[in-house]
């Protein structure tokens, strides 16, 4: 596996394998790699010839009291396991050569409306920094596809309306969240839980399940399911940020009469924010 911090570098090699007639699969990831975004790397390696993973942690897209400088670095393990998976290359900027002018001058994308709930509400910022940056990475590596993981709904969302909207000849593919035995979504975050925390964790993904059976048995009063639910969460040892039911094309809140739903919730336990969803 090339291992590669140069933007020349970088797109010497695309030019190489668009030249060979080879077909492009980009996963870009903060790294703490764990099994599912090595899920990831399986479903690109499935669609094209060549994988390139990205390693960056993104210092647009955390806010002033966020873990920037507590997020994991892993590299080394990183790479042996995306070797371990066969990706062809991982791409290692530093912040210098992402943003050479600093942050606080670079011209940025933002993606109108689908931002706007959820973690939008809760991270002011954070959607801006994500779409900045994935379409920078998009513009360096100009893939045929790209995979993402469906545990980040929202976000999976917006990088479809922004590839749409600035009409990006990439196909977006989604992957289906990757779980522990009891159901907690793997997360890079999952790292910070004490013992006792990730005995609680699952609760996330079981209250999400329990409110998807209310809803199939004929629910309809929405808002108070998700307040019970928040005080569900809350009673096990969380503070719930959100837990909202929306309209799973718009993400906007769902209504009685709206077909196509899913859920998307947000918890704190202790200080670790973990998120999860699940469609109805």
């Amino acid at each position: 596996m090339l291992m590669i911090q140069d933007i020349a570098q970088l797109r010497a090699l695309i030019r190489q394998w668009r030249s060979a007639g080879e077909r492009v699969a980009f996963v870009p990831t903060m790294g703490n790699l764990h099994q599912g975004h090595l899920q990831l790397v399986d479903t690109a390696k499935q669609r094209a010839d060549r994988v390139i993973v990205s390693i960056f942690v993104n210092p647009m897209q955390f806010g002033a009291n966020e873990d920037l400088d507590k997020y994991p670095r892993t590299l080394e393990q990183d790479c042996k396991g995306l070797t371990e998976h066969g990706a062809d290359a991982v791409f290692t900027p530093t912040p210098a050569v992402i943003y050479p002018r600093g942050l606080d001058v670079q011209t940025y994308v933002e993606v109108p409306l689908l931002g706007d709930y959820h973690c939008g509400a809760s991270r002011a910022g954070h959607f801006r920094g994500v779409s900045t940056i994935v379409t920078k990475l998009f513009n360096l590596v100009q893939p045929d596809i790209a995979c993402f993981g469906q545990k980040d709904y929202q976000q999976l969302a917006i990088i479809r309306q922004m590839v749409a909207d600035l009409s990006m000849p990439i196909e977006i593919i989604g992957v289906p969240t990757t779980r522990a035995e009891d159901g907690l979504a793997l997360s890079s975050r999952n790292g910070y839980l004490t013992k006792e925390q990730r005995t609680t964790a699952p609760a996330l993904y079981r209250t999400l399940q329990w409110m998807k059976q209310q809803l199939s048995q004929g629910f309809s009063d929405l808002r108070a399911l998700e307040q019970q639910a928040k005080d569900q969460l809350n009673a096990a040892g969380f503070k719930a940020d959100y837990i909202n039911i929306s309209n799973r094309q718009t993400l906007v809140p769902a209504t009685d009469s709206t077909a196509s739903l899913v859920i998307l919730a947000a918890a704190y336990l202790g200080n670790t924010r973990l998120i999860d969803n699940i469609e109805v």
